[in-house]
């Protein structure tokens, strides 16, 4: 039996020392999130605005594909709340379609860069040393490309689709998480349940997924809310641009564009709507991401 206590020990504080403390924390974390009138308040918008454009469609049904000129530029009343655009489209039909693609493009992008640039930036601080060095120089010399000049010349160049604007916002946005998290594993990995599973005999990939990234799930997790907004103010300004999806398809930032050019005709239907709808959203996701930075600071400062 005593030939099994050196083994033992190191096993307990593997599994109940970061596990307990991570689950005490992400309790207190829940706990600050929830109690917080900002925290619900992004949320109830959220929800509101996603069940506008995924459920809104089903209630209320138009038709966003054929162009009809005889109803063009028709005031809010007579069927149509918000009145319809230049070509015809139901505006309040054509937010809810619109908003379909922003919201699936900002949650792609955001699921997809997180998973990038989380295992990027884990690795590189788990391994530290000159492997950390070039990887972070790797990440230093895309960052001095500008973004939005680099995406405004790729989507230039190529029929933009909606997947098509996914993969190139997510080649350009993972830099900032793998930083991010890599910043975060650099200070976890002198902790002694890392260094516990490295004396068990842990695998380096087992630590990393194990242990490093659950105990930088807040960081990762305020980088991809943020992201979320950025991804849709993005396609927004490219749409915006005239350089979006392509027709039928739209987005806010479309409307926006389109209805810029009926603003001074008194059409004020065909801007203010997707200006506002487009402003709540990002609001809405700034408020959680901003609150579930400060939740994960509660158990710190209550600690």
């Amino acid at each position: 039996m005593s030939t099994l206590e050196p083994l033992d020990a190191p096993e307990l504080l593997l599994e109940t020392g970061p596990s307990t403390s991570s689950r005490g924390s992400g309790r207190l974390a829940v706990r600050a999130f929830l109690h917080n009138r900002r925290a619900l308040f992004g949320l109830g918008l959220v929800a509101v605005v996603a069940a506008f454009c995924f459920v809104g469609p089903l209630l209320y049904r138009t038709d966003q594909v054929t162009v009809q000129l005889n109803l063009a530029d028709l005031p809010p009343g007579g069927g149509h709340p918000l009145g319809t655009d230049a070509s015809g489209y139901d505006v309040l039909g054509r937010l809810m379609t619109g908003g379909q693609s922003s919201l699936e493009l900002g949650f792609a992008v955001a699921i997809t860069t997180t998973v990038i640039g989380t295992l990027y930036g884990a690795f590189a601080g788990y391994v530290g040393g000159f492997v950390d060095a070039v990887m972070m120089r790797i990440i230093d010399t895309f960052l001095a490309v500008p973004g939005i000049v680099l995406l405004l010349m790729m989507v230039s160049m190529f029929t933009p689709t909606l997947w098509g604007i996914i993969l190139l916002l997510s080649l350009l946005s993972w830099l900032g998480a793998a930083r991010l998290v890599r910043g975060e594993v650099l200070a976890l990995r002198t902790r002694d349940f890392v260094q516990a599973a490295r004396m068990m005999g842990g695998s380096g990939s087992r630590i990393v997924l194990r242990h490093l990234v659950p105990n930088a799930a807040g960081v990762i997790l305020v980088s991809g809310t943020f992201t979320i907004a950025d991804s849709i103010l993005t396609l927004s300004a490219l749409s915006f641009l005239g350089l979006g999806l392509p027709p039928p398809h739209s987005d806010w930032g479309t409307m926006l564009s389109a209805g810029l050019n009926s603003l001074y005709d008194g059409y004020w239907w065909q801007v203010y709507p997707p200006a506002a709808i487009l402003i709540v959203t990002v609001v809405a996701f700034n408020l959680i991401g901003d609150t579930v930075n400060g939740a994960l600071d509660a158990p710190t400062k209550r600690r």
